[in-house]
């Protein structure tokens, strides 16, 4: 996999891949608009849940957009920080999940850094969530 950042723009982590996407708006994406395809590749990103707390992944804003065309889903996300030990995991569910949706041929995963995850990306489903484990966002 190749790097779209220059040697100029060296990361902190060596054993990150930071890559540039475009700026995703404040908003978190939880795919309410979505219809088909799309939404199909949504709802199962709602099954994928954080692995250290019992959260979706959309709910907790991880998701920064969802995107098919001609069978190929375009999903950006990012983590809570870029040191994340559950990336590998994290991503690999991801993929494997939505290349299982039927009518998907292929996906195309980018991790996206800017802007970065905060709190304040958790939807409200996602806070109540939280809540029921005994956390307060």
């Amino acid at each position: 996999m190749s790097s779209d950042i220059s040697e100029t723009d060296a990361t902190p982590c060596a054993y990150t891949d930071y890559r540039k996407g475009e700026q995703a708006n404040s908003l978190t994406e939880t795919g309410d608009d979505a219809t088909g395809l799309e939404a199909a590749v949504w709802n199962t990103l709602y099954e994928i849940e954080d692995p250290e707390m019992p959260i979706s992944i959309v709910d907790l804003g991880l998701l920064y957009g969802v995107s098919v065309q001609d069978g190929v889903a375009h999903v950006e996300m990012t983590l809570t920080y870029s040191g994340c030990p559950a990336r590998d995991m994290l991503t690999e569910q991801v993929e494997e999940a939505v290349a299982a949706v039927e009518g998907v041929k292929d996906i195309e995963l980018q991790l996206v850094w800017s802007p970065e995850w905060t709190t304040e990306r958790v939807t409200e489903q996602g806070k109540e969530d939280l809540r029921e484990f005994g956390l307060s966002v």
